[in-house]
């Protein structure tokens, strides 16, 4: 247990899992090591899509983790289901490699993230709250080929009228915004602009706030659609 994580615990309510994979050793080893956090808490546990997304519609998790290739449903249409039903919640799929083509069609369909299978276990909690806070867990070549895949339906979509005015970003806020679409995490952004990783994390949240987003992906593709940012 971390000293984040006791002072997470104590300070707001603990973030509520779903664990959904069709392997019970996995789910039971990802369920111990989370039930070891006092900030987190395992709510319920799901051996396939459908009933992933049956379990999330009433349990409505913070965040879920979704292996890849399930039976009955897979992970990418249980990750649409829950977006549709549960947006608020973030999913981190679970996968065996990161080549998978099937990753980068779960991103596009509203996954917050991945975890390989073979991540060290105990690295499992901090990821749990680092897409609970709002980070993605996307690697720069992932996040990279999701811009670029965005800004080319953004560019078909070039005379589609904007439905809603953007709403303004400050011109750090625009900085930020583009050090997170080059795939960049909070500290090397703050180095990069030299300034704190608070500050970075407050820049982060305002963004959100001010798009009315869940996560920083998901601010990237918005900017991007709405030709906030270009992408070369």
């Amino acid at each position: 247990m971390t000293e984040s994580g006791e002072a997470r615990a104590q300070a707001s309510e603990p973030i509520r899992v779903l664990i959904v994979d069709d392997h019970e050793l996995i789910r039971r080893s990802l369920a111990l090591a989370l039930a070891a956090e006092p900030d987190i808490e395992v709510v319920g546990e799901a051996s396939d899509g459908q009933e992933a997304v049956e379990l999330a519609d009433r349990l409505m998790p913070d965040v879920a983790l979704m292996d890849v290739r399930m039976p009955r449903q897979d992970g990418i249409e249980a990750t649409k289901g829950i977006k549709a039903s549960v947006p608020s919640t973030r999913i981190i799929m679970l996968t065996v490699s990161d080549e998978e083509e099937d990753l980068f069609e779960a991103i596009k369909a509203g996954a917050t993230g991945y975890l390989l299978k073979d991540v060290q276990i105990n690295d499992v909690p901090a990821a749990v709250r680092g897409v609970h806070e709002g980070q993605s867990l996307i690697n720069p070549a992932m996040a990279a080929k999701l811009i670029s895949e965005f800004a080319n339906m953004s560019r078909k979509e070039a005379e589609r009228p904007p439905q809603l005015p953007v709403p303004r970003l400050t011109d750090r806020e625009m900085e930020v915004l583009r050090l997170v679409a080059k795939g960049m995490n909070n500290r090397e952004i703050a180095k990069q602009l030299f300034i704190s990783e608070n500050t970075v994390k407050n820049h982060v949240r305002n963004i959100l706030d001010k798009l009315q987003l869940h996560s920083r992906m998901e601010a990237v593709v918005y900017a991007v659609r709405e030709r906030m940012l270009e992408i070369t």
